[in-house]
């Protein structure tokens, strides 16, 4: 399939991260690692805090299965990491423990090196920037703001998280189409996961399929408009 697309028509750009706008090497050997190298510490520091305990309960809800203890809290949520759990109740606790990492300098994330110039060519043009991944909207934040490249939330206009939905749920395109105000068919939709691209066009959206290197194949993807670069876009 070409590696350009027009954007004429459409009026937002809504973007993965995993594999998108970020390598996930990054994602699995480095933010995977950090929170479950200071979970343990963390929960011991912050563990009755309401934040957490509301992420605690999450993780219950979602079918958890632990006790009360610290120790069991950890264990469980080692499980979900190591299995990479879109579970939202983890995205939300991951979140607040790479807030350490960014505040302290420890973490600083990667993004694709066309990533910054396109989100300042989009905003330019006046399209609405937005982000959705399975990652809380916090953690989405942190992120941008503490890229190698500068922080680049400025750039982007919404986050969007599992609290609309699955990413391989239609329904949730659609409610991201309700809240931006638009038709899903002025929105372009831009992914390294398939069925997350079946999901939004069958809300109307148009879709792209992101090929960085280190993602992993996917399966029928010759069928799809690719993209390797944001400089043809």
């Amino acid at each position: 399939m070409r590696s350009s697309v027009s954007i004429e028509g459409i009026r937002a750009i809504l973007l993965d991260i995993e594999g998108t706008t970020t390598p996930i090497a990054f994602v699995h050997e480095v933010l995977f690692s950090y929170a479950r190298s200071h979970l343990h510490d963390y929960l011991s520091r912050h563990f009755e805090d309401e934040g957490v305990r509301a992420d605690v309960q999450a993780l219950r809800a979602d079918g958890g299965e632990f006790s009360d203890e610290i120790e069991s809290v950890v264990a469980h949520v080692q499980q979900l990491i190591d299995a990479d759990r879109k579970s939202t109740g983890l995205k939300s606790l991951q979140g607040k423990i790479w807030l350490q990492g960014y505040t302290d300098g420890t973490l600083r994330a990667q993004v694709y090196p066309d990533v910054a110039p396109a989100l300042a060519r989009w905003r330019a043009a006046g399209l609405n920037v937005s982000i959705f991944s399975s990652g809380s909207v916090l953690a989405q934040q942190l992120l941008f703001a503490h890229t190698e490249a500068g922080d680049l939330t400025p750039l982007i206009n919404n986050y969007f998280d599992t609290t609309v939905g699955k990413k391989g749920e239609v329904e949730s395109y659609r409610r991201i189409a309700e809240t931006l105000k638009l038709q899903p068919g002025e929105i372009l939709f831009v992914s390294d996961v398939v069925n997350e691209l079946v999901a939004a066009r069958e809300a109307g959206m148009k879709i792209l399929l992101s090929l960085r290197p280190g993602n992993p194949p996917q399966t029928d993807a010759e069928q799809y408009q690719t993209i390797h670069t944001f400089d043809k876009l």
